[in-house]
């Protein structure tokens, strides 16, 4: 179900958002509706991540990488050093 949301935007930001929904080939209402979905799309993903992290245990994943064995990373595995 769709409802009306009346939404006042700053004239430049309109502007922007109506010459990218042009390019886009879509309206503006159907840009901003998916800008919209894309924001909380992003931020339910990071929940998410956040929830697992917070459930990890570092023991057992430790575990986990000793039963790997020992051979290298595969070329383009490595982990960079800061």
């Amino acid at each position: 179900m769709s409802r009306s949301f009346p939404l006042r935007l700053p004239e430049s930001i309109k502007r922007a958002a109506q010459d990218l929904a042009r390019e886009d080939g879509v309206s503006l209402n159907q840009f901003i509706a998916t800008a919209v979905a894309e924001k909380v799309s992003a931020l339910s993903t990071a929940t998410y991540f956040r929830s697992r992290a917070a459930r990890a245990d570092r023991a057992r994943f430790d575990e986990v990488l000793a039963r790997l064995g020992s051979l290298p990373p595969r070329e383009g595995d490595e982990v960079e050093q800061d």
